[in-house]
C-alpha cells in the first residue's frame, strides 16, 4: 500500500489501520488453516460486471428450438457455464433471476431454459417425456458455444432436479456436476406415487390446475374467498370417479393427467423415464439435497444411494454427496409446528458455489476432503457429517405392535416393545372412504394447500379409524437415522385396500410429532410393477417402505406408530373395489384387521445408530 504526500495526518492513521487489520487477518488465517492464505485471492467474490442476453434459440435434435436466458459477465472470454432447465418460466420471481446474477458476477455463465412447451419454448408440453434428450442437447449445444469454457453443471430443485438427473442419465461428454435438490429419482415411486398410492394433492394441484398447458396458473379459483363452494378444493377433490376429476377444474381434458392415472403400476410408461433405472449412466458427481419433510425425500436418499453404489465412474460415486435438513421444500429454521434454531438453515447458493468452484474451477476448497453426508438430527436439532447413508454401524432393530385391548385412538391400549411379544393379538377399525382420515402434516407440498411438517397427531389420533400403538417412556436416547420399514401382518374383507404408518415422536406434553410415514396399496404387496388382489379376509404380511429420517427420541418422550387406511387429500382414497385406478364411481366401507404378537408379530424395523 503507497501513501500519497502530503496527506491529513487522520487519512495517514486510517491508512495505517487499514494495513494493520490485513496483517491481522492474514495471522488468524494462517493460525485457523495451518497453512499461508493465497495473498492474490480477492476477499470479495463479486468481481464481475455483467449483461444479460435474452431469448437465444437452442435447436433440439427434432428441429424443435427452445429459448433460454443467458447471464455472462461483460468481459468477453470463455467462461464455466451452469444451467438450469424450468417448467416456471424464465423470469420466475426470487429464483433464476437473482441466483443466475449471482454466479455470472462470479465468474460463471448462468443459462436458464424454458423446457419444451413451456412459456417461449417450442413445442408440446409433455410433464417428463423429453426432458433426457432435451436436457442432453442443451448440454452439448452450450458446450459448443464460445463462450463456453467445456466446463458445464446444472442446477435446480423439483422438477428442474429432476431435469438434471434425466439429462444426466443420457450420458453427455460435456456434463461435469449435477446439483439436484428436492428432486425425484422415479417419477412413478417417489412423485406420482408413494407405495403405489396415488398423490392426490400434488398431482391434481400442480398437474390439473397449475400446470396443465404452456404457462403456470394460479389455484385461485378454488381457494379464494370468493370461490363458490362448488369449486373449492375440499369438495372436488371428493369428486368420483378420479379419471374424469380434471373437467372439474380445468373444464377440459388433461391428458398428461389421464395418463398418470391409466398406469397406475410401475410399467413400461415410467420406468423407460425412470432415473433409477439408468444411475450407471451418470458419469458426474450429483451433490443431492433434500428435507425431513419433502415430498421427495425419497428421491434425495435414493440419488445418494443410487450413484454411490451404481454411478458410472469412479468420479462420479466417489464425488456423489448427501445434506439433508429439517425442512419441507427448501431450507427454513422452523417447519410446520417445530423451531429447529438458526443453525438448521444452510444457504443453498453458497453450497452450490463451493461445488461448482470444486468441479467446474478447480479451486481446492476442500470440497473431497469433507465426509459425504450431513444431515440433521431433530430431537437433538445439531447437524453431523456422516461417512455414508445408511450410517455406518447402523443396527435395525424391530420394535413390536402389542396391547392389552383395542389400540383405537390414542386413548386405546396399543403399546410398542423392543421384546417380541409371545402373545398373539388384534385389532380392527372400519375404513369408510367417504370419511377419510384427513391429511395432516407430513411430508407433502406443491400442490393443492394441505398442512405439512411436525404437525401435532392428536388432531387425528383421537378418531376410532386409527390404532396408536406408544412405547413407555424412554430412559435414555434412541438416535434413529436410516430407512424405515413397516413389517405388517394384516387383512382385510375385500380385494384391495390402504395401509398407512406414521412414526411419531411423542413429547413430555403429549404433543406428538411425525417423523417418518408410508404408504402402501394392498394391490402393490408382490411389487410396484406387480397387481396381485387380495383374498378378502385373508393375512398377509405387507413390506411398507417408510421414509427415510434422522430424529433422537430423547429421555422422558415415547415412541409411537399410527395405522389407518387413508390420508387424504394427500392421497386419493381407496374405493376398496379393487376395479383400476380411477375408474370407480362408488366405495365400499373395509373391515381391516391388523395382527400383533405370537406368529403374526407385527413391528416396525428402526435403524438405530450409536454415539447419542
Amino acid at each position: 500500500m503507497r501513501f500519497q504526500k502530503n496527506l491529513p495526518l487522520s487519512e495517514i492513521w486510517c491508512y495505517r489501520k487499514q494495513a494493520i487489520f490485513l496483517f491481522l487477518a492474514f495471522i488468524y488465517s494462517f493460525a485457523l488453516n495451518g497453512r499461508t492464505p493465497m495473498l492474490d485471492h480477492d476477499p470479495d467474490p463479486v468481481q464481475n460486471e455483467i449483461r444479460i442476453v435474452r431469448q437465444v434459440p437452442v435447436p433440439m435434435r427434432d428441429g424443435t428450438v427452445l429459448y433460454a436466458d443467458i447471464y455472462r459477465p461483460a468481459k468477453t472470454g470463455k467462461y464455466p457455464v451452469i444451467v438450469t432447465r424450468t417448467p416456471y418460466g424464465l423470469q420466475r420471481d426470487n429464483v433464476h433471476h437473482e441466483r443466475m446474477i449471482k454466479f455470472a458476477q462470479r465468474g460463471y455463465i448462468g443459462i436458464v431454459q424454458d423446457v419444451r412447451g413451456r412459456y417461449e419454448s417450442e413445442g408440446k408440453w409433455d410433464p417428463f417425456r423429453d426432458e433426457a434428450n432435451d436436457g442432453h442437447d442443451t448440454i452439448e449445444w452450450i458446450a459448443e458455444q464460445d463462450f463456453s469454457n467445456g466446463k458445464i453443471a446444472m442446477q435446480g430443485g423439483s422438477y428442474l432436479g429432476h431435469n438434471q438427473w434425466a439429462a444426466a442419465s443420457q450420458g453427455p461428454p460435456s456434463l461435469d456436476a449435477i446439483f439436484p435438490s428436492v428432486a425425484s429419482t422415479n417419477l412413478y415411486a417417489n412423485w406420482i406415487t408413494m407405495g403405489g398410492a396415488f398423490r392426490l394433492s400434488f398431482n391434481y394441484g400442480w398437474g390439473v390446475v397449475r400446470m396443465p398447458n404452456r404457462i403456470m396458473l394460479p389455484q385461485y379459483w378454488h381457494t379464494a374467498g370468493y370461490t363458490p363452494e362448488e369449486l373449492r378444493y375440499e369438495n372436488i377433490l371428493m369428486h368420483l370417479p378420479l379419471k374424469n376429476g380434471d373437467l372439474e377444474s380445468a373444464g377440459y381434458k388433461v391428458q398428461h393427467y389421464r395418463d398418470w392415472l391409466e398406469h397406475e403400476s410401475y410399467d413400461e410408461y415410467w420406468k423407460s423415464i425412470s432415473d433409477e433405472e439408468r444411475f450407471d449412466k451418470v458419469m458426474v458427481p450429483a451433490y443431492n439435497t433434500g428435507g425431513w419433510f419433502d415430498i421427495f425425500l425419497m428421491g434425495t436418499l435414493n440419488g445418494y444411494t443410487g450413484m454411490k453404489n451404481h454411478g458410472g465412474t469412479v468420479a462420479a460415486r466417489e464425488g456423489t454427496k448427501l445434506l439433508v435438513g429439517p425442512w419441507g421444500h427448501g431450507p427454513g429454521t422452523k417447519f410446520g409446528d417445530l423451531e429447529f434454531g438458526e443453525h438448521a438453515f444452510i444457504d443453498l447458493f453458497e453450497e452450490e458455489l463451493r461445488y461448482y468452484d470444486f468441479h467446474l474451477k478447480g479451486i481446492a476448497n476442500g470440497l473431497d476432503e469433507e465426509k459425504p453426508v450431513k444431515i440433521f438430527y431433530m430431537g437433538e436439532n445439531t447437524w453431523r457429517e456422516e461417512e455414508d447413508w445408511p450410517i455406518p454401524g447402523t443396527q435395525y432393530k424391530a420394535l413390536y405392535l402389542t396391547g392389552n385391548g383395542p389400540a383405537n385412538t390414542l386413548r386405546g391400549e396399543g403399546k410398542l416393545t423392543f421384546e417380541k411379544p409371545e402373545t398373539s393379538g388384534l385389532d380392527t377399525y372400519l375404513y369408510d372412504p367417504n370419511h377419510p382420515v384427513m391429511t395432516y402434516g407430513g411430508n407433502n407440498c406443491c400442490g393443492t394447500p394441505t398442512t405439512t411438517g411436525p404437525k401435532d397427531q392428536r388432531v387425528i389420533e383421537r378418531r376410532n379409524d386409527v390404532l396408536v400403538y406408544t412405547s413407555d417412556y424412554l430412559t435414555e436416547p434412541v438416535a434413529v437415522a436410516g430407512p424405515v420399514k413397516m413389517k405388517l401382518h394384516a387383512a382385510t374383507d375385500g380385494p384391495d385396500t390402504d395401509w398407512m404408518i406414521k412414526l411419531v415422536d411423542v413429547y413430555p406434553d403429549g404433543s406428538a410429532y411425525p417423523v417418518s410415514e408410508g404408504i402402501l396399496r394392498a394391490r402393490f404387496k408382490d411389487g410396484l410393477d406387480k397387481i396381485n388382489l387380495l383374498k378378502p379376509n385373508q393375512v398377509y404380511e405387507f413390506d411398507i417402505e417408510m421414509m427415510g429420517t434422522a430424529n433422537v427420541f430423547q429421555p422422558g418422550h415415547r415412541i409411537r406408530i399410527d395405522i389407518t387406511s387413508s390420508n387424504f387429500p394427500q392421497f386419493d382414497r381407496n374405493p376398496n373395489t379393487g376395479k383400476p385406478l380411477g375408474s370407480d364411481a362408488e366405495v365400499r366401507i373395509a373391515s381391516q384387521t391388523i395382527h400383533h404378537g405370537g406368529t403374526r408379530p407385527s413391528h416396525v424395523i428402526l435403524p438405530i445408530v450409536p454415539g447419542f
